[in-house]
């Protein structure tokens, strides 16, 4: 039922056709693996495109993009007169407060949760019981005075609805923020804490485009299509300065764009006026006020350490936002040249295929081997990032492993627990499209002999960031299997020895 954005030229909303393509050149450099780009201006998508094998209608991991949906829902209760922002935690959760509650956790307001000002100086790791043991966390700092990025404070910004309405983040939004904005609230899903509650910190997988119109409702002054979603004095409270985030420098020096200020769960930004809800490895969008313009990209900018490849990405957005005609322009000549490139560019924009290598004197003689798991744990399980997220244990780990070759595929095989997970491997240059029980997310599988011995496994996990990349290295009758899993959170492979059963 949602209507859709009018699609047009950049030229005719004041942006060069050949902007748009420096733009791409830059981020199909290397340094980061874009998945999906759209820009909007004066409300027109002027641009848009998805590096195959992502796609326009496939979600996409956010990570803490989700916290931006989690204070919208905060906003619109406090548009529909269930709050104040200046409530206090303790008067919400009376019973859940501990026994002599501190004075600096009674003076704790949803405002402070909202802008990273719960005055904790940690947090307290998933639980079925985190609501109380995170109003159990010392509040060491008078609450609004000091700035610390606490997911599970982002968390529980839903448990304020909840509390208040009865319902979690997605049945309380669904009528009240995507329908209403063209969100496909089925398409969506959610990573919960073990009691139910949707994880705000982290856990929404979501489109690009999704994003865009969120965030489109914050550029727009939380009226959509003549309708007030949020109220006016809200969203100017979360796209301004609610909290200084100068201390981040010594959390994560890389990251310029962190140190200049948050809203309530919306950064801002170095150039003037800006500001963005931002996710973990480069999910941004982008809002530019002056310019009328959103941006929002979903990508794996990872890097070696958390914020160096997710800020150059901002740094070479700001680049671009540099070369653009100046803010005034609203409309350029057409280019028809120009656009038309560009248009045929973005609807074949791909990440490169797999490397071809599927020959391999090694393949005939360790086909159909069972090999015995003796040291490490290793699995083909996908989802251990939300289970790392919910506080959930981690799926067994393999006990056997057995790889077995056919003409231009593979079948890699484990089993645990008398449970048998297989996956097809493509070995053609392609990749294999596989489906794993228990986890959403579509698993596209290849292979290649790196080396005589050495075969390397890749697992694209298409609604995550992320591509889980494995080496197998046979030695006569043993077998090493580095897991090489391409997120920020591991800086090195783990190691799983085997022997030949």
């Amino acid at each position: 039922m949602r209507k859709e954005f009018e699609r047009v030229t950049p030229e005719s909303v004041g942006i060069p056709s050949s902007s748009i393509e420096t733009l791409l050149d830059k981020l199909e450099e290397g340094w980061t693996e874009p998945h999906g780009l759209m820009i909007m201006r004066h409300g027109k998508v002027c641009a848009e495109g998805w590096w195959s094998p992502y796609a326009p209608g496939i979600r996409h991991g956010l990570q803490s993009h989700t916290k931006t949906y989690a204070a919208t829902a905060v906003g619109i209760a406090y548009t529909e007169g269930l709050l104040k922002l200046t409530d206090r935690i303790v008067d919400i959760f009376p019973d859940e407060i501990p026994e002599n509650p501190s004075e600096n956790l009674k003076k704790l307001r949803v405002r402070d949760v909202l802008c990273m000002g719960c005055g904790m100086d940690e947090m307290p790791r998933p639980s079925m019981d985190w609501i109380r043991e995170f109003l159990a966390t010392p509040v060491v700092h008078e609450p609004g005075t000091a700035f610390m990025y606490n997911s599970t404070g982002s968390t529980f910004l839903g448990a304020i609805v909840r509390k208040l309405t009865g319902l979690g983040l997605h049945d309380y939004l669904k009528p009240r923020l995507f329908d209403k904005i063209g969100i496909d609230a089925d398409n969506l899903r959610w990573t919960c804490m073990p009691d139910g509650m949707e994880i705000g910190g982290g856990g929404l997988s979501a489109t690009t485009e999704d994003n865009l119109r969120l965030m489109k409702l914050y550029a727009d002054g939380g009226v959509w299509e003549g309708q007030r979603i949020l109220a006016e004095d809200y969203v100017k409270l979360a796209t301004s300065l609610q909290n200084e985030s100068a201390t981040e420098r010594a959390v994560n020096p890389p990251a310029e764009d962190n140190f200049v200020g948050y809203g309530f769960q919306i950064w801002m930004c170095r150039p003037k006026g800006v500001y963005r809800a931002d996710g973990a490895m480069g999910q941004f969008t982008i809002v530019f006020p002056d310019r009328d313009m959103l941006l929002a990209i979903t990508e794996n900018a990872s890097g070696s350490t958390g914020g160096v490849m997710p800020q150059k990405v901002l740094d070479t957005i700001w680049e671009w936002l540099a070369s653009l005609p100046e803010a005034s322009v609203d409309s350029l000549p057409e280019d028809e040249a120009a656009s038309a490139h560009l248009a045929r560019r973005m609807q074949t924009l791909a990440i490169p295929n797999p490397k071809r290598s599927p020959e391999s004197a090694t393949a005939a003689k360790v086909c159909g081997n069972t090999y015995k798991v003796t040291e490490g744990y290793f699995s083909l399980d996908g989802g251990g990032m939300n289970r790392f997220m919910s506080g959930a244990a981690m799926a067994p780990g393999a006990e056997t492993v057995k790889l077995t070759f056919g003409t231009g595929t593979a079948t890699l095989e484990t089993v645990s627990e008398g449970k048998t997970v297989s996956i097809r491997l493509a070995m053609d240059g392609s990749r294999a499209e596989n489906h794993l029980e228990g986890h959403p997310s579509i698993a596209l599988c290849s292979a290649a002999w790196e080396q005589e011995n050495v075969l390397k496994v890749a697992m694209r996990m298409v609604e995550t960031c992320n591509e889980r990349t494995f080496t197998f290295t046979f030695d006569g009758d043993s077998l090493e299997i580095a897991d090489h899993t391409n997120n920020v959170f591991f800086k090195k492979p783990f190691l799983i020895k085997l022997v030949k059963a």
